[in-house]
Order: C-alpha cells, then sequence, then structure tokens
C-alpha cells in the first residue's frame, strides 16, 4: 500500500471572490415608462444613493489565517533549488483586492512573498526576520528618500490611519531586483484543493481536506546563510514593479509586512528533513536488526570478559534485558537483568498477571537464575510502579478503597445470611422485595389481628424456653464457598459496578502506558542515541505485571482477596465494552526531525492495510513515541510538512545540472504523473532563466516572463503549440515530490524461548 494512496490534490489558477474590497455606491432609481416611453418626466422620483464597504486583509493578517509554510521556521538544510512558499487558510485572501495596473492580469494577487538574505535589510542585517512597528499613516506617507505604497483616501478612516502594522524597508535597487513584475504575479500564486483521510496533527503544514492559498517565492535561496521571508502587500505599488519605475529621488521603499519567519540555506544543514529522514533509516540498508531496540555491547567490555560470560551477556543484550544495579534482601549490592515493555524480540510466556490473586509485595513477580544467581526484576518492577502509580492518583486509590470496602461489606453479609435457614434459600439482591411480600400476603392481616386479640401474658410467668435450632453452624470456608453460587456471584458483580465508574478507563491509560516514565521504557540512553529510530514489540505481561500493581491496591485481609474476583471482572467488562485494546507494537523515533516537524506523515500496514494507531506522543521535544494494535510488516515514513514544495530538480549531469522534471498537464487519468523527461534535456535551466544582473553573485531570481521567461519555455517543451501556462499549470511542474523511506519488517519475528 503505497503512503499516497490517500491524497488527493488539485491546483486551481485563482479563486476570485464576488466582488473585492472597496466602498461601493448603490444607486436606486424609479422610472415609469408606458410602451417604452418615460411618462413620468415631469415629476420624477427622486434616485436614492447608497454607499457602503467591503472590507477585507490589508494592514494586519491574523496569525491563524497562515496554515503553514516552507522551509519551516528555524529549519535549515539544503534549501539552493527551493522555492520558499506560504499557504493561507483562506482561500480567497491573496485575491480579495485588486492591483490597479493595465498589465497587471485580472487573477494576479495582491501580495507577493519576498527572500531577503541576511545583510541585505538595514533594519535587519542579522536576518532574524526584525521588523518595524509603525501607523498607517507612516507607512503610506514616509517622507524623506523613501517610497510608501500609493494608497486612495477612499476607505481609510483616522481610526485606520492611526492603526499599526509591521513594515521593513527596503533598498530601492534591491526592491526592483527581488520584486515580482505585474505580468508574473499571477504565476506565483494559486489554490490547493486537497482531500485526504482524517488525520490528527498538533503542528507544521498539514494536508488536511480543504482549500488553500498558496504564495511562492522567485528567489532561489542558493547562497548559504540566513534569509527572512515576508508576505508583503504590494498594493499601492502599481507601476513601480519594473527596472527604472522608481523615482530617482528614493533611497528605500517601505513594504507593509503581514508575515514573516526564517531560515537557513546550508548544504550541511541538520535540519533538511530529506536529509535527517535518510540518515535514520540508513542503519536499516545494512541490517534490519539495527533498528531493533537494544543495547549494544562495548568492545573494551568484551576484552575483559571470559568466553562464557560474554556469550551470556550477549544473549541477555540480544533480548532487550539492561543490567542494573539490583540490592538484595540480606543488604548486598549485586545487579539484575531489566528490561522494559519494549522488547526486539516476540516476549515469551509467563506468568498469568491477569489471573493472579491479588498481592501485597512484588516478591512474586522476581524470576530467579540459579545458574549465574541474578534476578530478572522487570515484572516485579512493572508490578511496583503499577502499585506507585495508583497510590499516587487520589481519586483512583480512593475508588478502589472504597470498592473494596463495600465488596467485603456485601460479603460479609451475604455470608451471615448463608446460615439462617429461613433466608439461606432467598436471593440476596432481594432481601427487601421478599420482605414487602410477605407483608402483602394474603394470611398476614388474619395473623396479625389474631395476635393482637390474645391476653397479654402475666408478668410473673416466666418465658418460655426458646427452642434450640438443629442447624449446624457453617465453616468459614463452606461460608465463602456460597459466595461462588450464581445469585450471590451476581450481587458481588453489581456491587463492584457501581462502585467502579472511572477505573476502567483510568486503566486503559496505563495499559497504553501513558503515566509511566520514560525511563521505565527505555532503561538506558544508549538504546534510543541521538538521531535514530528504533521498532519494537510490546511485552503483553509488562503491561499485565502493571495493571496487577495497580489493581491489588487497598487488600487488607483475605476477604477482599476473595472479593476481588468480581472487582477484576467488573472493571474488565466494561473495559471491553469500550474496545480498549492492548498494544502489540511500535516505534521511538528521537531525532530534530521530530523537534523541527512535530507532526508528519507515518503509515504502518500489515498484509496491505492499515494498521491502527493508539498512541503517538512526545516525551520529550526531540523524541517520537508510536504505539500500534498489530504488527505492522512495512512502515512508511513520508518526508514532514504539506508533503508539497517547489523549486527545480537535478539530473546527473556536470556543471549546471539544474532541471525541471516536467509532468503531464493534460487532464486525464494521468495528470500530474511525471513524463519521464526533464526541460532542458541537458540541464542548464539557471543559466538560462535567471533575471540579469547588474552585478555577479546577486540574488538568484527566477525570470518568468520576457526574454528569459521560464513559463513560455516550459510551456513550449510541454507542447510545442503552447505559448503561456496557466498559474495552476505552472505550480504542477514546479512541484518537488514527497521523500518517503519504506521500513519492510520481518513477517515472522524472533521468538524468544521460555522461561
Amino acid at each position: 500500500m503505497s503512503a499516497t494512496d490517500d491524497l488527493r490534490v488539485a491546483f486551481h489558477d485563482y479563486r476570485r471572490p464576488k466582488a473585492t474590497a472597496g466602498v461601493y455606491t448603490l444607486t436606486a432609481e424609479h422610472h415609469l415608462t408606458k410602451d417604452g416611453v418615460r411618462v413620468d418626466t415631469d415629476a420624477p422620483i427622486p434616485a436614492t444613493t447608497q454607499q457602503f464597504e467591503i472590507r477585507a486583509v490589508r494592514f494586519v493578517l491574523d496569525p491563524s489565517s497562515v496554515h503553514a509554510h516552507y522551509p519551516a521556521e528555524g529549519a535549515s538544510g539544503d534549501f539552493s533549488r527551493t522555492l520558499p512558499h506560504i499557504t493561507l487558510n483562506r482561500s480567497i485572501l491573496p485575491w480579495e483586492r485588486k492591483l490597479l495596473a493595465r498589465s497587471v492580469p485580472e487573477q494576479a494577487p495582491w501580495l507577493a512573498l519576498m527572500v531577503f538574505h541576511a545583510g541585505e535589510l538595514p533594519d535587519d542585517p542579522e536576518g532574524l526576520g526584525r521588523t518595524a512597528t509603525r501607523t498607517v499613516a507612516e507607512l503610506r506617507r514616509p517622507g524623506g528618500d523613501i517610497l510608501g505604497p500609493d494608497l486612495s483616501d477612499v476607505g481609510v478612516t483616522p481610526g485606520i490611519e492611526a492603526g499599526r502594522c509591521q513594515c521593513v524597508d527596503v533598498p530601492a535597487d534591491l526592491f526592483t531586483t527581488l520584486v515580482p513584475r505585474e505580468e508574473e504575479l499571477n504565476y506565483l500564486a494559486h489554490v490547493r484543493d486537497v482531500s485526504t483521510r482524517p488525520q490528527r496533527r498538533d503542528d507544521g503544514e498539514i494536508l488536511t481536506k480543504g482549500q488553500y492559498a498558496v504564495l511562492a517565492a522567485n528567489r532561489l535561496p542558493r547562497q548559504p546563510g540566513t534569509y527572512t521571508a515576508h508576505l508583503v502587500s504590494l498594493e499601492g505599488f502599481h507601476g513601480r514593479l519594473g527596472p527604472g519605475q522608481l523615482p530617482e529621488d528614493k533611497r528605500l521603499v517601505r513594504l507593509c509586512v503581514l508575515h514573516s519567519w526564517t531560515f537557513t540555506s546550508d548544504p550541511l544543514g541538520t535540519r533538511d528533513a530529506s536529509a535527517l529522514l535518510g540518515n535514520l533509516v540508513a542503519p536499516a540498508r545494512e541490517d534490519r536488526e539495527n533498528l531493533a531496540l537494544r543495547l549494544r555491547p562495548q568492545t573494551a567490555v568484551e576484552a575483559r570478559s571470559t568466553a562464557d560470560a560474554e556469550r551470556y551477556a550477549h544473549s541477555r543484550l540480544h533480548l532487550g534485558y539492561t543490567p542494573l544495579s539490583y540490592r538484595l534482601l540480606s543488604g548486598e549490592t549485586t545487579y539484575g537483568w531489566y528490561r522494559g515493555p519494549f522488547v526486539p524480540v516476540l516476549a515469551a510466556e509467563t506468568r498469568d498477571f491477569a489471573r493472579d490473586t491479588p498481592k501485597t509485595t512484588a516478591d512474586h513477580a522476581l524470576i530467579y537464575e540459579p545458574e549465574h544467581g541474578l534476578f530478572d526484576v522487570s515484572y516485579a518492577a512493572a508490578w511496583t510502579l503499577g502499585r506507585t502509580l495508583a497510590l499516587s492518583d487520589p481519586d483512583y486509590s480512593e475508588e478502589i478503597t472504597r470498592a473494596r470496602r463495600e465488596l467485603a461489606n456485601t460479603a460479609t453479609r451475604m455470608m451471615a445470611l448463608a446460615a439462617e435457614p429461613t433466608l439461606a434459600a432467598a436471593d440476596p439482591a432481594d432481601l427487601d422485595g421478599r420482605t414487602l411480600r410477605e407483608l402483602a400476603g394474603s394470611g398476614f392481616a388474619a395473623e396479625l389481628v389474631d395476635a393482637l386479640a390474645r391476653p397479654l401474658a402475666p408478668a410473673e410467668q416466666p418465658p418460655l424456653p426458646a427452642r434450640r435450632s438443629r442447624r449446624t453452624r457453617l465453616t468459614r470456608a463452606d461460608a465463602r464457598s456460597t459466595l461462588a453460587t450464581g445469585p450471590r456471584a451476581a450481587a458481588l458483580q453489581a456491587t463492584a459496578e457501581r462502585h467502579t465508574r472511572t477505573m476502567p478507563a483510568w486503566l486503559d491509560e496505563l495499559t497504553l502506558l501513558r503515566r509511566v516514565p520514560f525511563h521505565y521504557l527505555v532503561p538506558h540512553p544508549a538504546m534510543l542515541p541521538p538521531e535514530s529510530i528504533r521498532l519494537f514489540r510490546v511485552d503483553g505481561n509488562w503491561i499485565e505485571a502493571l495493571l496487577a500493581g495497580a489493581r491489588d491496591v487497598g487488600v487488607h485481609s483475605s476477604l477482599d482477596a476473595l472479593a476481588d474476583t468480581a472487582l477484576t471482572a467488573a472493571t474488565e467488562c466494561r473495559r471491553a465494552r469500550t474496545g480498549s485494546s492492548s498494544p502489540a507494537a511500535g516505534l521511538l523515533i528521537r531525532s530534530e526531525l521530530v523537534e523541527a516537524w512535530p507532526v508528519f506523515d507515518l503509515l504502518a500496514t500489515a498484509d496491505g492495510g492499515p494498521v491502527g494507531e493508539l498512541r503517538r506522543d512526545h516525551p520529550a521535544p526531540d523524541t517520537l513515541l508510536l504505539l500500534l494494535d498489530a504488527l505492522p510488516d512495512e512502515i512508511v515514513i513520508r518526508e514532514p510538512g504539506q508533503g508539497i514544495h517547489f523549486g527545480i530538480d537535478s539530473n546527473n549531469g556536470d556543471g549546471d545540472n539544474s532541471v525541471i522534471n516536467l509532468r503531464d498537464h493534460r487532464p486525464g487519468d494521468n495528470l500530474g504523473y511525471p513524463l519521464r523527461r526533464d526541460y532542458p534535456a541537458d540541464g542548464g535551466l539557471l543559466t538560462r532563466h535567471l533575471r540579469r544582473l547588474p552585478k555577479d553573485n546577486g540574488p538568484d531570481v527566477l525570470a518568468l516572463r520576457g526574454d528569459r521567461g521560464l513559463v513560455p519555455a516550459l510551456a513550449a517543451a510541454l507542447d510545442p503549440a503552447l505559448r503561456d501556462l496557466a498559474p495552476g499549470e505552472f505550480a504542477l511542474q514546479l512541484v518537488n515530490a514527497p521523500v518517503e523511506q519504506r521500513l519492510t519488517l520481518d513477517a515472522t519475528p524472533g521468538q524468544e524461548t521460555a522461561r
């Protein structure tokens, strides 16, 4: 199953609203005509005029309107062939206003994404994304040698003029070098229509269902260093976007900035998502066992060991164990073997903690190796941890203690009733109903009247001797055995269900290891080194020992232990109704990839079908934990982010090997698929289609139209009859496909031998 089977993306050229922002005038006139001739010329009804204004984003953009951007904030990687882009939640936002210029196409946006290298902006020499906060009046009329936007006074009220916005002053020659030309603006914006399966996300650019506006920059950050991307308004700059169109006395151009972020273009950058992802799975190419969660022995330690000790230690480490210091009851300090719930092999069957009688110590969970005189403390540690977590939660500990007391009281009452001959056969859950039926009986009234009519006994008459009962007193064992009968067991079960309201949900959370400290899961840091991915199976015995420790809280007597069967049955029955399940496998990733992109696609499959995801969590900013409900046979990790980037590709040639991998632009089943040919066929795209600059080593800006225009050249390469491309078609050609990494797991994993 491909990780892209669930992805459907369509590109649209633009999305123009029915009416753009501005001030409109409505005029209502009345005309009375007869046979097409107006008859109310003497006293016409006066016309009525009404003005209204459609307001839209202009000087300030709410951060929630930004869906995502690429490269990510603070990313460091090889972005030399990437066109940075920003994705907006409002798909009509770039077209809600119009640029008033003859050469601007109808579908051109009023926004542009401009990218600046550190040191290019006077107010931000270090490229930290700094902007200046100014009033709208200062933006429009900066004065001196600064050129501001030429905006009409219509719709700009005194309150708006006094409002504040973010601004940046750009050197005039740099502005002319970087800004898109009026005839190029429409190619750098399009609408992305995404339809995909629902996904749980918490950060980063997300492929969620909906329509988004996308604006791309025209500059390639080829020079290493820090860059700042500014989303700027070009409203009021019509006729100022071409060479020689700025006034000669203006040294700076003041732009309104709506959103900014910074990134670093570095061929050796560590936060390049593709490189990080490739490094994570690289060890699997040599041996898939390199991705198993286990501690590798060190050569220096092996040199001081005997052959038998070395083999024994190797076998234990291979099974996922870690040696930890352990103090015996005698006070001696030795070491024991510990293994958490995440194991590199299928764990052997051990004692069934789910059906054990309650315990008050962890000794029952210790496993002793008489051959080496060592203890396996894994399950004992799990039981102790479960008990500790239960006692540390006041709500859980109060509920389970109260449930045990109610169960003990109910059991004691039913054992006492079992010793009474007249009540022994009664339903313990219906004693009150039995009394009511006796009162309502047909002979009860006559017996009561007869008893009241009898003469009172003389005071001096001695009472009749009580008749000695011939019943035999039940032994403790017999009395407790009566609790296993149907009606009494049902009564205990009903009592347990009434007093275990939140316990099942609490145990469900514990089953997913939510409260478990991370060092119990990964006992040694070397098992999960930096920039690593580790796959594991889940030891169900460890989780059952953890749950047993939590369930054994509040057991103080043998009667508590006897009634525990009803308590366990009540909680497990309710957990089964909620569909709770235990994890079977999972993976851990520790990498800068997780810190830079907390959310990315990760698809696990088994026999071609998806594997259920039970938990996805971040124990640390750079660590991802994923728990699955079944053992997968393939895991696909997709490059994080929106999964769709824009830029140029490369071939295997020498020198300028820059090309664009052409994609089918014709409607049909093959739309968007690679055509298996490049433009230019022999490379050299950057040599042909960068803007000519007066000096060398200047910004690398793509020329989209004109004598070096990339758009008409791409159109001719796709079809000699084409002269132009629509914005959506042009964006399709610039798409860089997301990188995927696939991990194939062993279909018949190793089985640990039974203890």
